[in-house]
């Protein structure tokens, strides 16, 4: 079945794809071979992070999903963007968006 087949709306997957990175940045940990993440989200979503080179094939029968160091720490600026709550005097330091 296709993401399209499977949908019941029409959603920007875009932007489901970095929220789905930004969450990543809470699972990855220092695997044997370099970083890891658990694969906790949905197929589709883990497919297109692989199809866009920021993850390892999710189609195994492994729990987690090798994840690159750029990619890491990609996940980890849009986690501090759309989550991390900043005090109002970092705020006044901020450049705006």
């Amino acid at each position: 079945m296709t993401d399209s087949e499977n949908e019941k709306f029409e959603y920007d997957k875009e932007k489901v794809d970095e929220f789905a990175l930004a969450l990543m940045h809470l699972s990855t940990f220092e695997g044997e071979l370099g970083l890891k993440a658990w694969k906790n989200l949905d197929l589709g979503i883990l497919t297109r992070l692989h199809e866009k080179g920021l993850i390892s094939n999710p189609i195994t029968s492994s729990k987690s999903v090798a994840i690159s160091k750029e990619a890491s720490e990609q996940a980890e600026q849009l986690f501090r963007k759309h989550f991390v709550i900043q005090k109002e005097e970092e705020k006044k330091l901020m450049p705006p968006d």
